[in-house]
């Protein structure tokens, strides 16, 4: 894959990464109560709940541009479309009131729960169909492209938990999550959000 190709998807996965989501607040949550070490643990167990989804992704792509190549351009505008829809929801919540609240519940268990946490996350596997497929070339191997952009997905997942794990670890959580640090983020990945659905739309 080209690496402007690669570089474009990186930009366009870290906006939504970075914002504060089931998967972010349960990691921050066990780092808090837990330590560091709480966090590295809930982080390695979010990222093997996606690579089941980067797995179950490959799959159904592949098999959907095989069957249909207009069905795979439909997928790719509902990608589109839905790459709006959560810019939307993003500054419609930088816009609002509203503190991020974190659980403080015990820290047991972290790599399953983590890894229960991405798996049964509905929006995880939204976002892998809904983005994965403004990156393929039907030139090239379907499956080989969608497991290259999931290992992606997966790293930067797995980087930006760990940061995110040190961090909170280290300051005990306070100030991590206040309002207006949230407003910041969920507007400008909003905003992201739009650039990049915009140069989606254009191609």
């Amino acid at each position: 894959m080209e690496p402007r190709t690669l570089l474009l998807f990186t930009a366009t996965i870290l906006p939504l990464i970075c914002t504060p989501g089931p998967d972010m607040l349960f990691v921050a949550s066990q780092s808090m109560s837990g330590g560091s070490a709480a966090g590295l643990r809930s982080t390695a167990g979010v990222c093997l709940g996606y690579v089941i989804h980067s797995a179950l992704a490959a799959l159904g792509i592949a098999a959907i541009v095989t069957a249909s190549p207009l069905l795979f351009e439909a997928l790719r505008w509902i990608g589109i479309t839905y790459l709006v829809y959560l810019a939307y929801g993003l500054i419609r919540s930088a816009l609002s009131e509203g503190k991020l609240k974190l659980s403080n519940a015990a820290t047991t268990g972290q790599l399953k729960q983590g890894f229960l946490t991405a798996l049964l996350n509905p929006k995880g596997m939204m976002i892998y169909f809904a983005i994965l497929p403004q990156f393929l070339h039907q030139g090239s191997s379907i499956p080989l492209q969608a497991t290259i952009l999931s290992a992606i997905f997966v790293f930067w997942c797995g980087t930006v938990y760990t940061i995110l794990s040190l961090a909170v670890g280290w300051i005990g959580g306070r100030g991590a999550f206040s309002d207006r640090r949230r407003k910041i983020v969920e507007g400008g990945a909003g905003g992201l959000l739009v650039i990049a659905a915009g140069l989606m739309a254009a191609r």
